[in-house]
């Protein structure tokens, strides 16, 4: 590996040689704001500079942290995948390890916390995929920094001790409402437990909302937003429908997942999508091979795993800043399943 000189720092910092020259001889004329971004950047390109640079400022911009991704019912979709896998990589590009940490869906009285998330193994927890309100006060109560994805729509973001970073959906399923009434469509339902997540939530709102606006009444009949089991999604949305007397024009589904094992039920019916029934999706998961292409939400797993990375070091190096809320806007991405001629 080459050496590295003054001119390498001058150019990796987009200033002149002179100002790096003046920091590490001694010189005035340099804003201590700029000299400490001199001396941060000749650390981290390893640059042979005398001691005394050393502070305990610019030793502590190396530390190494280690994350815990806190996660519950892990999935195996290239989504969850992927967004952990950026999460690592990320969080190595900072100087950060990654420990996966696996948490029930369903606990007693009795339950404990993982030991590694507050006996000073872990300097942070990103928590993925929980819902669970009990576990996810239990971990609100930990002094660790903490940033969650998601939350139970019973635990609000002024009880949870720590960020909060959501996938914006309120205003992608009002776009896609607003886009299936102008088709004419005027018996839409709405299928996803609006209790499991604030996501889940939002995004029945924005479908609330698209309805007001086009002064077309929600007949609750076509809707299932009461709870649905984990393991009984399919069992019981096929109930749903099946107790139909007569079907919608159109389902907003609250994820792909869901979006799909609708499909498959109108497809076993002999309906065709979306000339029968129009039905969307939320998410963009790739893998599920759905029986016609879905008007979907797309959320960019490489953007969503790293802002999760970038958020908890952002929180593990200021721990005493302003809490956050923060919103990512996906791309609402229009596809076959409700296509259609305006009317």
């Amino acid at each position: 590996m080459e050496k590295v000189t003054i001119q390498d720092i001058a150019d990796a910092l987009g200033i002149s040689r002179v100002s790096v020259w003046k920091v590490f001889s001694g010189r005035e004329g340099v804003s201590e704001d700029l000299k400490n971004k001199i001396i941060a950047k000749a650390i981290d390109m390893n640059y042979n500079m005398p001691p005394q640079f050393y502070n305990e400022k610019a030793i502590a911009s190396k530390k190494q942290y280690t994350i815990s991704v806190a996660i519950s019912r892990p999935e195996t979709s290239s989504f969850w995948v992927n967004t952990i896998h950026e999460i690592a990589r990320e969080a190595s590009m900072q100087n950060a390890n990654v420990l996966y940490t696996y948490l029930p869906s369903e606990i007693d009285s009795a339950y404990e916390l993982p030991s590694v998330l507050s006996d000073g193994t872990v300097q942070g927890i990103i928590i993925l995929n929980v819902y669970n309100p009990k576990m996810i006060q239990m971990l609100s109560k930990l002094d660790t920094p903490k940033v969650f994805m998601d939350t139970s729509t019973s635990v609000p973001f002024n009880n949870l001790n720590g960020d909060l970073i959501l996938i914006e959906g309120r205003n992608g399923i009002y776009a896609i409402t607003e886009h299936i009434l102008k088709l004419g469509k005027k018996k839409i339902g709405f299928i996803g437990d609006i209790g499991y997540a604030q996501t889940n939530f939002e995004r029945y709102y924005g479908f609330k909302d698209a309805m007001k606006d086009y002064n077309i009444p929600i007949d609750d009949k076509y809707c299932l937003t009461s709870p649905i089991g984990a393991d009984t999604y399919q069992e019981e949305i096929e109930d749903f429908i099946n107790g139909l007397d007569t079907l919608p024009d159109a389902f907003i589904c609250v994820s792909d997942y869901v979006a799909n094992i609708v499909c498959e039920i109108m497809s076993n019916k002999g309906l065709n999508i979306p000339e029968d029934i129009m039905i969307s999706g939320f998410d963009e998961i790739s893998d599920l091979h759905s029986i016609v292409p879905l008007t979907t939400v797309k959320v960019d797993n490489q953007e969503f795993g790293m802002r999760l990375a970038n958020q908890i070091i952002y929180r593990m190096k200021h721990p005493s800043a302003s809490r956050e809320l923060t919103y990512i806007c996906p791309q609402v991405i229009f596809k076959k399943s409700t296509s259609g001629k305006n009317k």
